[in-house]
């Protein structure tokens, strides 16, 4: 199941958006064009089916008037709606939304204008909050039913989708000097805090197959590395990637993490993410550290580890890389261009919307040669005169 499709209402500086999305899909924007602002719509949803639900997901954000748009002025309340399916089907099996505002007088506390869920196509929603105890009692309206056990049985299927959902933006720094950010752990692990305990907690038949994997993988794009495994510390028990070098000695060096390059860690988080589950996976910049060559190779490779046992899961990347949407196989309808407004709003348009993009892709471009140069800033070579 992915989601195929979202609407938003004053989401961050999304005014208002529609778009379908499909299996894979690649954001690309200029800098401040709303695509981290895009992939924190699924990372809330993640949050409201965690407990503390609503109330946290919020207050994490820094309050609804943080998430609200600037540009919102007769209806300020936020809305989200998504639909899941199967992919390529035309209906939906879920179709869940809410509304958010904040209480104007009292404790100012965020709360629920809406919540509704239809199912299998519906038109009428079997589920529309607030209802009559709602009404009775208003408090209830300080949570959503995604995040209470008691009130999601009917639609838990969903409920669970979200809260599996995971995002990756791993910080090599992290991984190799956790003791130097220690602190709150922020949900779902997204720079990579507790990435070796994840590798760690995974049985060890799992974690050794997949190891393989990426060893197999690092060896024709790393210079002499090779034979990646797992190792506890035998003293402490903390949890090791070690690696072998080959070198001028006959007895190759052997290395850990800490010893590791930037994209090296971040390759090797990458690829295990994508064996580690079946969820939406949201990746923010994989390019980052890595070589060109590697880039190019990003696209198809998500591809391949997209196939699960229970289907294909959902992968959304943003990027701003030319090298990793060089690849031809890359679908217009896999892209969403982000194009910011005079006002301070973005817009979202899909690749295969665009007339003169699907000119150029007619004409042999890619879809990095088509679509990049109209993601950049208008001023962007005039940069340099600031420091005249």
């Amino acid at each position: 199941m992915i989601i195929s499709k979202v609407e938003l209402k004053n989401w961050r500086n999304f005014e208002h958006a529609e778009v379908e999305l499909d299996e894979r899909m690649f954001l690309v924007g200029p800098n401040a064009s709303g695509k981290s602002n895009l992939l924190d719509v699924f990372k809330f949803l993640h949050d409201l089916a965690q407990p503390g639900g609503l109330q946290r997901a919020i207050s994490n954000r820094g309050g609804v008037p943080q998430m609200r748009c600037l540009s919102a002025r007769k209806e300020s309340d936020i809305g989200i709606t998504v639909e899941l399916g199967e992919p390529g089907s035309r209906t939906f099996a879920w179709r869940y939304s809410i509304g958010i505002k904040l209480q104007v007088r009292g404790e100012r506390e965020p709360y629920l204008t809406h919540e509704t869920v239809w199912r299998n196509g519906e038109t009428e929603p079997f589920k529309r909050r607030p209802d009559t105890i709602d009404n009775k009692d208003p408090k209830r309206l300080t949570q959503t039913y995604l995040e209470q056990i008691s009130a999601n049985a009917e639609f838990r299927e969903m409920a669970l989708f979200f809260q599996e959902i995971n995002y990756l933006h791993l910080i090599p720094q992290v991984v190799k000097y956790p003791e130097e950010f220690r602190g709150k752990k922020l949900a779902g692990d997204p720079y990579g805090h507790s990435f070796l305990e994840r590798v760690a907690a995974t049985t060890a038949r799992t974690r050794d197959a997949r190891l393989r994997k990426i060893d197999r993988a690092l060896n024709l794009v790393v210079p002499q590395l090779c034979e990646l495994n797992y190792r506890p510390d035998d003293t402490f028990g903390v949890p090791h990637l070690e690696a072998r070098f080959k070198h001028w000695r006959p007895s190759a060096g052997k290395q850990r993490e800490n010893q590791f390059s930037d994209g090296t860690l971040r390759l090797i988080g990458l690829l295990w993410s994508l064996m580690e589950s079946d969820s939406l996976l949201l990746l923010e910049e994989p390019e980052l550290s890595l070589h060109t060559g590697i880039v190019k190779q990003l696209a198809p490779l998500i591809r391949r580890l997209q196939r699960t046992k229970s289907g294909k899961r959902q992968v959304i990347v943003s990027t701003h890389s030319e090298a990793l949407l060089s690849n031809h196989q890359i679908d217009p309808r896999e892209v969403l261009m982000l194009v910011p407004g005079k006002d301070g709003t973005t817009t979202i348009v899909s690749a295969s919307s665009d007339q003169e993009i699907r000119e150029l892709l007619a004409g042999g471009m890619n879809i990095a040669e088509a679509v990049i140069p109209r993601t950049v800033a208008k001023e962007a070579n005039q940069m340099l005169l600031g420091f005249e």
